[in-house]
């Protein structure tokens, strides 16, 4: 009933002001006074002192005729009650501050493949700002290039930062559209990935590709065309998109469509014929566009985020893989001592798991025999890292893979750097000091390099996915979440944790649980 009466009210509402502006002059109660004069009346007649024949002193002076834009298009509409008899142009007016940004896409994918282009063969997530990355090693062609993009990227994503919060299909990190980026955020929002930061990135095109296809369906469905015009992401130019200026093209077309009716006392009225503004609009900027496919957009996969879990049972499929002896993970612990050692030597497990689940080999051929004979790898690898792994077989690979990647994250805590940081938040939660203290009891008494190892890999393999959440609670216990995985793998560790370990101990608490054993090892040795 409130809603009937409002949309009564609005209807030919500039009609009903004129009328009572009207009406307000030829009120002798009112129309005697000196600001009714000046506001409606000629002020020449009661202010003597004023020039005579002035075009500045006059009441059409202090009335200010309506300048034409969308949001004041959009108000016509409502007031004439039209959302029903213009359907698409009234969701052309309610989206327009964000479908003019979708002639900025082709730009937007051809920085994300430069990126790609760049990082992809590096084995780690870039730690630096946008600012530090424009101004590294690259060329001055590429350097401008590059910042070109940059400033398109982040100036659309600030416009669309709070819509891709609230209508984004792709659930983003938490607060990372609470303000606007610029050049000192982190790299990681430009690299379009499946998960962290890289989600903005990916985000940003795929809202802007959703938001061109739903109007090009609407338009189709409009005026009867199929729906099999598609072209991919890699395809898309100017031409294809829903594309414009607002001032160059849109105004005008609004603009050629009203008329003006003058009313007494200098008073205009303006008109709109909404059917041929949208049936132009439709025209001009929507019809006989393609659809463009989600299938393509530019995705930077590091070798960190890979499916390993299918890498693996490839890699079992092809070659029989066995634990590594006790003797070979300390000597090769002992003699991989720095990070730069220790990802050089994780990156050629990770290197030849890669070529092991595609072509297979005797899995009793040394490692250093295969990077060096069989890869030709070997003027391209750190001899010492080489030597560290003499002992090792490809039978040893994912084993070797598991105790270098714990490694890894081991250094990354000494360097205070934080070994998880693609982890959803979910499972960050802090160890309160009462549980902390049955961890440490459990640690004590467990095999603690095995804890380490299949926890790490537990986090890394099952935890990192960007919907871990929906598929292992946060509020599960740790104990009965890793307890299968230790099944799976027939290893001893799992009849310890059913025993000893804290029932208290959350899913929740995975990372910090992992930090709290890595921090004992360490001071423990």
């Amino acid at each position: 009933m409130c809603f009937c009466l409002f949309v009564f009210l609005m209807q030919d509402l500039d009609k009903k002001l004129l009328n009572f502006n009207r009406q307000v002059q030829e009120d002798e109660r009112i129309s005697c006074n000196p600001i009714v004069k000046i506001v409606y009346g000629d002020p020449g007649t009661f202010l003597s002192q004023l020039p005579k024949d002035s075009h500045i002193h006059h009441s059409k002076m202090w009335s200010c005729r309506k300048r034409i834009s969308v949001e004041n298009l959009g108000h016509v509409v409502q007031q004439k009650n039209a959302k029903d008899t213009v359907p698409l142009l009234w969701k052309f007016l309610q989206k327009e501050p964000e479908l003019r940004l979708v002639k900025f896409l082709p730009e937007i994918l051809a920085l994300q493949r430069d990126l790609v282009r760049i990082f992809q063969n590096t084995a780690d997530v870039k730690q630096c700002s946008i600012r530090e990355f424009l101004n590294g090693p690259l060329s001055d062609v590429v350097r401008d290039l590059l910042q070109r993009r940059v400033k398109v990227f982040l100036s659309v994503w600030n416009r669309l930062r709070s819509s891709l919060d609230t209508n984004g299909e792709i659930k983003l990190p938490k607060g990372c559209c609470d303000a606007d980026l610029t050049l000192d955020s982190k790299l990681e929002v430009l690299l379009p990935r499946r998960q962290g930061l890289g989600l903005c990135s990916t985000a940003l095109s795929s809202y802007l590709i959703s938001l061109h296809n739903n109007f090009i369906y609407s338009v189709n469905k409009h005026i009867k065309e199929d729906d099999r015009y598609l072209i991919s992401p890699s395809e898309v130019a100017d031409l294809h998109l829903i594309s414009y200026e607002v001032e160059r093209d849109l105004i005008p077309l609004i603009l050629s469509n009203c008329q003006y009716s003058m009313e007494k006392g200098g008073e205009t009225l303006q008109d709109f014929d909404l059917e041929r503004i949208q049936q132009q609009v439709i025209s001009k900027f929507l019809q006989g566009k393609p659809l463009i496919t989600l299938t393509g957009i530019p995705t930077l996969v590091y070798r960190q985020d890979r499916n390993y879990e299918q890498l693996f049972n490839d890699v079992r499929g092809k070659v029989n893989q066995s634990a590594l002896p006790s003797s070979v993970m300390n000597m090769i612990s002992g003699e991989l001592q720095s990070y730069s050692d220790v990802c050089d030597a994780l990156s050629i497990a990770e290197i030849t798991l890669g070529f092991l689940a595609m072509a297979g080999e005797n899995g009793e051929m040394l490692l250093t025999d295969y990077i060096i004979n069989i890869l030709q790898m070997g003027d391209q690898t750190n001899p010492h890292v080489l030597q560290a792994l003499r002992r090792c077989h490809l039978k040893h690979n994912i084993a070797l893979w598991q105790l270098l990647s714990t490694r890894k994250s081991e250094q990354l805590l000494r360097l205070k750097r934080d070994p998880f940081g693609d982890i959803s938040t979910d499972y960050k939660a802090e160890l309160p000091p009462k549980i902390a203290k049955l961890l440490n009891t459990f640690l004590v008494h467990s095999r603690l390099e095995t804890f380490l190892q299949e926890l790490h890999e537990m986090i890394i393999l099952k935890l990192r996915h960007v919907q871990a959440a929906d598929v292992f609670k946060p509020t599960w216990s740790l104990k009965e979440s890793l307890i299968p995985c230790l099944d799976a793998k027939n290893s001893e560790l799992a009849t310890e944790l059913e025993e000893m370990f804290p029932d208290e101990i959350l899913l929740s608490h995975a990372t910090a649980t992992w930090k709290a054993a890595a921090v004992f090892r360490r001071e423990y040795r």
